[in-house]
């Protein structure tokens, strides 16, 4: 089974190694989609969603949310984003019937990135 939770956070960047439109600072309104993929444990569930909720804020909503992607991403591309919050999440999130198998990071509406940890 695979365990889907949406968030959506408001952050600002800048692309420094890119020429063109996004080289400048401008902002997006970004969405995150987290699976977890497992089975269902003693509470027949893979993992409680007020549970990845408020892990996610904590860990990841709460860096992002209204801030400046660069002080804490050098070239925050999608993907970038991506690769940092895999890295953050994987660990937290793994417990002994679930573990993070995606992670998507969308820009806007109709461009992001998915990503399975490859290259963590």
């Amino acid at each position: 089974m695979i365990l889907v939770k949406e968030f959506e956070f408001d952050a600002a960047h800048n692309l420094i190694n890119y020429h063109g439109k996004c080289e400048r600072l401008h902002g997006h309104t970004y969405k995150l989609v987290v699976k977890l993929e497992g089975t269902r444990g003693s509470e027949d569930m893979i993992y409680d969603f007020v549970d990845l909720k408020n892990l996610v804020k904590e860990h990841i909503l709460d860096e992002f949310d209204h801030h400046y992607i660069n002080e804490f991403i050098e070239q925050p591309t999608a993907e970038n984003i991506a690769v940092y919050i895999w890295n953050r999440l994987a660990p937290l999130v793994k417990t002994e019937n679930a573990h993070l198998c995606e992670i998507q990071v969308w820009e806007t509406k109709t461009s992001g990135i998915i990503y399975h940890g490859e290259e963590a």
